[in-house]
């Protein structure tokens, strides 16, 4: 058994800050390949959970039970240690992670092998109103949280009397063309249509879905000419896409666009780009231009043989393209992270380290219930065989047999049974009606329309 050069006497200890794709997936692969007491793998993360964030967009229109995109750390991570906190620096030189749980005093912990895996967080910019009205796309309570946003506006916009209310209320904008816009844009649109057959007054063309993208195209990943198609399918659908335009303000919810568009809003989607986790800036190693770490292709960061990188917070250089540098994308951060889990045990025994290499096969992706686009080693699709070839896809890399199952079985029962059409808006302030009970907060008053009875 090797020995741990500063535990001595006990076994090398391999701490993964972060339990996202690279996290789990790099410590899954490691503790299949090490061999019993060989080493410690410590897993460090606020969530207890790795989303799996390919499917967000349909658990988000309820295609998806959102907690079948969640994997439990703790069960599927056996034999590790998983700690739920903050890693909040690093002091490498010592081999310590200052660690803040999330109760109670911190402390340090002394690592052998450090791997930083926080992956990225949503990019925003300064636009006024921004951080008050808009919301990402990243977690799974982000998923939820938009919709029940988008059934209650439904909720709101039928019951009112108020003619603005309800334009407002049926008004949604999503910013940024990439995979996260687009797949979350098509699943609630087609969410929100289906809908609109439980709500007496308002109809699929009182809908109001709003794209916004800086540049001309939107879906590079799946080539111009897909691109294009895209538009004019979303545009079919009576979506408004806003090409090289940007999003100037928000106040309020009062939306103003660069191409002088305007209109009143509850509801704005941030999913244009996103950033490395701020943590890296705390690891004492080196960054590019980008923010982000710099590894080597064998994923050690540049400069150290015991420091690791992967995934979004990563650059990593193509073998296949000098000079070039993998592109952020839950594809690379699988893929890397077998690569890495192999490196982990390679370097504690001492053996020669792989080196990461991966060449683009195509993109996939969902444009709502039975509609996709994708390009996969040249070919073109469109449609249903799309959008079969994303799921079949993905449910192939959501990881253990029991979420793949469950996820099937959503579908299954899809196919039999109509949508839950619900919002569950009281989950966002869960202790508010026991609070109002108690006397905590005020007894809510039902103002004098609220009796209107007035048709």
């Amino acid at each position: 058994m090797t020995s741990s050069a500063r535990r001595p006497g006990l076994p090398p200890r391999i701490l993964i800050v972060g339990g996202g794709y690279v996290g789990l997936y790099t410590a899954l692969r490691a503790l299949r390949r090490f061999r019993s007491g060989e080493a410690v793998v410590t897993v460090v993360d606020p969530h207890s959970y790795m989303t799996y964030q390919p499917f967000l967009p349909e658990a988000a229109a309820g295609s998806i039970e959102a907690r079948h995109v969640a994997v439990p750390l703790r069960r599927v991570l056996k034999g590790a240690e998983v700690i739920s906190g903050h890693v909040t620096s690093l002091e490498h030189e010592r081999g310590v992670a200052h660690v803040q749980p999330l109760e109670g005093p911190a402390y340090e912990l002394t690592y052998d092998h450090v791997v930083v895996a926080v992956g990225s967080i949503s990019r925003t910019l300064p636009i006024p109103g921004l951080a008050e009205q808009g919301t990402g796309f990243k977690t799974i309570e982000e998923a939820i949280q938009l919709r029940n946003q988008v059934i209650e506006c439904m909720d709101i916009a039928q019951s009112t009397r108020d003619e603005a209310l309800r334009r407002r209320a049926l008004t949604f904008v999503v910013v940024g063309g990439g995979y996260s816009g687009i797949e979350v844009l098509g699943e609630l649109e087609d969410m929100s249509r289906y809908a609109t057959r439980y709500y007496s007054r308002i109809s699929p063309q009182d809908l109001s879905w709003h794209l916004v993208e800086a540049s001309g195209r939107i879906l590079p990943e799946v080539g111009e000419d897909m691109g294009r198609w895209t538009v004019e399918q979303l545009r079919e659908r009576g979506i408004q896409v806003h090409l090289q335009t940007k999003l100037e303000s928000c106040v309020d919810g009062h939306v103003v666009l660069s191409d002088g568009t305007t209109m009143e809003s509850e509801t704005l989607v941030w999913t244009a780009g996103v950033k490395p986790n701020p943590f890296v800036g705390d690891t004492g190693f080196r960054l590019d231009d980008h923010g982000r770490l710099v590894g080597r292709s064998t994923l050690q960061v540049e400069g150290h043989d015991d420091a690791w990188v992967a995934g979004d917070c990563s650059a990593i250089p193509d073998l296949g393209k000098p000079g070039e540098w993998y592109t952020p994308s839950a594809q690379h951060a699988v893929r890397q992270a077998k690569v890495l889990g192999d490196n982990l045990v390679a370097a504690v025994r001492g053996k020669p380290l792989g080196e990461y290499r991966h060449e683009y096969v195509g993109s996939v992706a969902s444009l709502g219930l039975y509609k996709g686009v994708a390009q996969v080693y040249g070919v073109q699709l469109k449609g249903f065989p799309a959008w079969f070839m994303h799921r079949t896809y993905h449910v192939s890399r959501v990881p253990t047999l029991t979420r793949k199952l469950n996820v099937v079985l959503d579908w299954t029962q899809a196919l039999f049974f109509r949508r839950e059409i619900v919002s569950l808006w009281g989950m966002h302030e869960p202790f508010e009606q026991f609070q109002r009970a108690a006397g905590v907060l005020p007894a809510r008053r039902p103002a004098p329309s609220d009796h209107d009875t007035t048709c």
